[in-house]
């Protein structure tokens, strides 16, 4: 008797196939059946089709319907076999209340079964992910449902029929993520082994046994060649579990940077998920990348100091004495219907600039308003506006490892908040700019993005400004653009975009950068090049022996300058964004998941790299096409991490 198709259930059949295909074949007429000495169902239907079911699974079955895959005529024969010996079935269980499941765990499933399943190379796909490490919720049959599964990152497995691969069920398309079948085999072992009996339980499987001389990135770098081997938009519902294991083993070894790097990996997840307009793929695989070149960093013969890449020197938060903090200005943004605060507080003691953050949620608590109404919001006992255009003084400030700051609740009393006149001149000279010339220096001697310290405004400056050259305004892209110079005449750019949120912004800065609210002292932002020159995005300006906060300002009350044409991106940063972008469709997708047109793109991404000059980035991208082409996953994922790195230090650079 075949046991196997006995034990199918509805659900399980359903699961199987769908709903609607079970339904057509309850509504065939039953076939004539006939089984073979080894085990093999067959089905005749009037009319002419056959269908066939040896042991192994349905995706063993065949028909002579024609049809690709399993048909109604397979699953019309599972059921008439079971309206066959439906009687035998209960009189084997008798009476009385529903029956225990049997005792049987995926644990007992040998490796050599494993691999008759799912063949050597995806056992040594699965052997890579046990080694990074994973975590799996395992749960264990019960009466109610018979099926152990295991919740996993990429796929939640269910065993519908013991001691059976053939019929083993994941969410996963068929054929494309089977090595995760031996991952939940294995997370069943782990299980048996530490929680015998318990019905549910997550388990920690694989990993580095301790760490040697690696980097203790193993386990993030497991989760991020899952990320981008199955991509956002294919991801389980399980990886949050995996997630929050790799947080806490980083945070567990100290490991500052990274562990932030995974933070803003898993709200670009979620922000995909909720269908969030903050999601961005460039940014999930700058994530990825990042992860990867912290671990190389410190893993190479020439390895970088472990305290800068890693973090693990700062403490994950620090109480400050009593700190006079003066408000160097404020960006808001926006996340859907969120809006988000950032005062930028600048710290004499520590010669740094900590990031005071504050968000509304729109539903909750009618936060969808612009800056100029946040700017009345209540924080730490006084407006938003007031922390943005002042000074502090407290004593319940804590800073964390990224430079962010918060005000310990219960001592909000310990607060003071007074007007600035914005007399930045006496901050740290390392905050404060009198020559762009050297703020250009120091900006091309910083370490590469990838592997620099996670700081919260960390290129925050405050520039003294001798004179304002020009401005203009590009209406494609709404903004605005001058050109200012300090007193040796060296020359940096102040940017402003418009934006939903903080409509006032551009036409508050053209009115102080005109000189309409008094002598402009100090310009206030966050620096970088671009195509060579010094570029600061401002936050905050001091004019007239006071501080202005171009966010916060309502809309109208001042012109803007003549406009100037668009500005078009160059063709070398043309084709490095392009290419950035095409890479980072394979993070979105995921490696195994991409269009057939994909690696055709490379090649022409290839070819216009070439064409500007740019030989090692090319030679990346077609490295990366290369081990695609050999379906070499391991490979594959190594060499996309080295295009989008080369990609991602060109673009810092250009």
């Amino acid at each position: 008797m075949r046991t196997d198709l006995l034990g199918l259930t509805t659900d399980s059949l359903a699961a199987l196939t769908n709903r609607g295909l079970v339904k057509r074949a309850g509504k065939e007429a039953a076939p004539d059946l006939r089984t073979d000495a080894d085990g093999t169902v067959h089905g005749d239907f009037a009319g002419g089709p056959t269908a066939s079911l040896p042991p192994g699974g349905l995706d063993a079955a065949r028909c002579t319907c024609g049809a690709t895959g399993v048909c109604r005529h397979v699953v019309g024969v599972v059921l008439a076999y079971q309206h066959r010996h439906a009687a035998t079935v209960e009189h084997a269980q008798g009476e009385g209340p529903d029956p225990e499941p049997p005792a049987w765990s995926p644990g007992q499933v040998s490796d050599d079964e494993l691999t008759a399943r799912i063949g050597a190379r995806l056992m040594a796909a699965a052997r890579r992910t046990e080694r990074a490490g994973y975590t799996a919720r395992v749960r264990r049959a019960t009466a109610a449902d018979p099926a152990p599964q295991v919740e996993l990152a990429t796929a939640t497995v269910r065993f519908l029929i013991p001691g059976d691969l053939g019929f083993v069920h994941t969410d996963a398309v068929a054929g494309s993520r089977d090595d995760v079948i031996a991952l939940a085999v294995w997370a069943f072992r782990v299980a048996d082994e530490l929680h015998p009996g318990t019905p549910e339980a997550r388990v920690d499987v694989g990993g580095e046994a301790g760490t040697g001389a690696g980097s203790g990135l193993e386990r993030a770098l497991g989760l991020a060649g899952t990320v981008l081997r199955e991509g956002a938009a294919h991801l389980g519902q399980g990886l949050a579990a995996t997630i929050a294991d790799v947080q806490r083993h980083l945070d567990a070894a100290g490991s500052r940077w990274p562990l932030l790097a995974v933070g803003d990996l898993a709200e670009q997840l979620a922000a995909y998920r909720d269908r969030g307009a903050h999601y961005r793929p460039e940014l999930l695989a700058s994530h990825l990348a990042e992860l990867h070149a912290r671990h190389r960093a410190v893993t190479r013969p020439d390895a970088t100091l472990r305290s800068s890449v890693l973090g693990t020197a700062e403490a994950a938060e620090t109480p400050l004495r009593r700190a006079r903090l003066d408000s160097l200005g404020c960006r808001i943004r926006s996340l859907g219907d969120r809006r988000i605060a950032e005062i930028y507080l600048a710290h004499g003691d520590s010669a740094m600039v900590l990031v005071l953050r504050r968000e509304w949620d729109g539903e909750r608590d009618g936060g969808d308003g612009d800056g100029a109404a946040l700017a009345r919001r209540r924080v730490a006992g006084s407006t938003l506006a007031a922390l943005a255009t002042g000074n502090l003084v407290t004593e319940s400030a804590v800073r964390s490892a990224s430079r962010t700051v918060r005000l310990a609740t219960g001592r909000i009393a310990r607060t003071t908040v007074s007007p600035s006149r914005g007399d930045w001149g006496e901050l740290s000279p390392s905050l404060v700019v009198t020559d762009l010339a050297a703020l250009g220096r120091e900006l091309d001697a910083l370490t590469l993005r990838p592997v620099r310290p996670r700081v919260e405004a960390e290129l925050v400056r405050v520039v003294a400004v001798s004179q304002v050259v020009a401005m203009t305004y590009a209406p494609g892209d709404q903004r605005l653009d001058a050109l200012i110079a300090d007193q040796a005449g060296n020359l940096a750019t102040v940017t402003a975009t418009h934006t939903g949120a903080a409509p006032g912004r551009l036409d508050s800065l053209a009115a102080v950068l005109a000189g309409e609210e008094g002598e402009l002292r100090f310009v206030s932002g966050v620096a970088g090049r671009t195509a060579g020159g010094v570029v600061l995005d401002p936050i905050g300006l001091a004019a007239g022996g006071r501080v202005v906060v171009p966010d916060l300002r309502p809309a109208g009350g001042g012109g803007r300058p003549a406009a100037a044409e668009d500005v078009r991106h160059d063709p070398l940063t043309a084709v490095l964004i392009d290419t950035r972008g095409l890479l980072a469709e394979a993070a979105h997708h995921g490696l195994s998941h991409l269009p057939p047109t994909y690696d055709a793109r490379l090649g022409t991404a290839a070819r216009r790299l070439t064409a500007l000059g740019l030989h090692r980035i090319a030679r990346g991208v077609t490295a990366f096409a290369a081990a695609r082409a050999q379906d070499s996953g391991e490979a594959a994922e190594q060499t996309w991490v080295d295009a989008y790195l080369r990609l991602e230090v060109a673009l810092e650079l250009t």
